[in-house]
């Protein structure tokens, strides 16, 4: 019986179990990684009304916390959210096994074969907020990739987490592997995290995905390396070759679509040109949308508009609010998002296509888009069928982390008596 007391002790023994599954598990074959994930998605279809049952728990929590509205639609399942969480899981159990993959093979004249391939981490830790349906996604993506997983959701989700989390296990348990494979953290505890942070000897990389002041607490404190996932600062930029419906199109749905995640749209660069037209259309858009559209003075003439302060730009607002302003040209917008944007995701609008490779080439954002919403930000739209959140690093693993990214490699090295002059 866990102690839950002892916050030190019940998070060492589930470090310890982890990695003894993970050892397991790294040589589990294809064939049964798929059917634990087939069969916790036919859990998680068969469980829904209890699942919807945890997750109202959750929602009357939320409300009493007083949580943001982006916050609780976030925090909410139902059951096309719930069928989004089978499809996930199912899209995932059927995609080609990353462990054992040949990344490289060569030959040296000195004899040697060599082979680089994918191999597991180990055991990670995913440190989360509000979304349950991570608890799915980072499930089925690190059993994929052949690691343990411990999963710390946050306290706001903490019934709906269970409830999914027992689906996975089934699903495990079916397929004869390791219940411990995916293992949650079972206490609201803020102990819990801290000392996941410092489990060096059973936790082999940190997963933060959250809010600003989750991610910076995970960087300051982790001794784990860290593969940070930092708040969307996303931008776009209205060129003056950009098509009028396309960017209304785009603009309306990067914005308006779901304003809680982080490809949502946070500040509107509109080229000068275009201003008084094109520009002027898509912010009367959003404001007879509902949004509150903040400008610089060159856009202030616009009814409807809020000045914007100097803490409107480089914000998320995860919320019905966008920042706007004018920038003489595409340099004008590159040094804007280099100032205030997070890497995360920035998009560009024209048919002009030198433009779009200026945009593209002298612009680091994990994910440069044109022409696109930047709600597709997602690892699901991007063929991995979920992701664990969308790394703004330069290490290891950048934009969507799918299980191809939740892997290592090795070298397999092979001779015939083969020594070295």
């Amino acid at each position: 019986m866990e102690n839950m007391d002892n916050i030190p002790e019940l998070m060492a023994a589930i470090g310890r179990r982890a990695k003894l599954a993970a050892a397991e598990l790294a040589s589990a074959s294809a064939q049964a990684k798929r059917a634990a994930l087939m069969g916790a998605a036919d859990a998680v279809w068969a469980s829904r009304v209890d699942i919807l049952a945890a997750n109202e728990k959750d929602m009357t929590f939320g409300r009493d916390k007083g949580l943001s509205d982006a916050m609780m639609d976030r925090l909410m399942l139902d059951e096309a959210r719930i069928q989004g969480m089978v499809d996930g899981l199912r899209s995932v159990a059927e995609q080609a096994d990353p462990v054992g993959e040949v990344l490289e093979e060569w030959d040296q004249p000195s004899g040697l074969h060599i082979k680089r391939v994918r191999t597991p981490l180990g055991v990670i830790g995913v440190i989360y907020e509000s979304r349950p349906n991570v608890t799915a996604d980072a499930g089925a993506l690190c059993l994929k990739a052949g690691n343990a997983v411990i999963l710390r959701g946050g306290s706001e989700g903490f019934h709906s987490s269970r409830a999914i989390h027992s689906c996975l296990q089934q699903g495990l348990r079916d397929a004869d592997l390791p219940e411990d494979a995916v293992q949650l953290v079972p206490t609201r505890d803020r102990a819990a995290v801290s000392a996941m942070l410092t489990m060096t000897d059973t936790i082999d990389v940190i997963v933060p995905r959250g809010g600003k002041g989750l991610v910076g607490l995970v960087q300051r404190e982790a001794r784990v390396p860290v593969f940070a996932h930092l708040e969307g600062i996303v931008h776009i930029y209205i060129d003056a070759d950009a098509d009028p419906e396309k960017a209304l199109k785009v603009v309306m749905n990067a914005k308006t679509r779901r304003t809680g995640i982080c490809g949502a749209a946070e500040c509107l660069l509109i080229h000068e040109k275009v201003a008084k037209t094109i520009g002027q259309g898509v912010i009367r858009a959003l404001i007879d949308a509902g949004v509150e559209v903040r400008v610089d003075q060159s856009l202030g003439h616009i009814s409807g508009t809020m000045p914007a302060q100097d803490d409107d730009w480089g914000r998320e607002y995860l919320d019905m609010i966008i920042a706007a302003k004018t920038v003489t040209d595409v340099n004008d917008a590159i040094a804007h998002i280099r100032k205030y944007g997070s890497n995360h995701t920035d998009c560009i609008l024209t048919e002009d296509p030198a433009t779009v490779q200026q945009f593209m080439n002298q612009l680091d954002s994990a994910i440069l888009m044109h022409n696109a919403s930047t709600q597709f930000a997602d690892g699901g739209e991007f063929g991995m069928g979920a992701e664990i959140g969308i790394a703004t690093g330069k290490m290891h693993a950048r934009g969507p982390v799918g299980a191809a990214q939740l892997t290592s490699f090795k070298y397999l090295v092979t001779g015939d008596g083969t020594i070295r002059a």
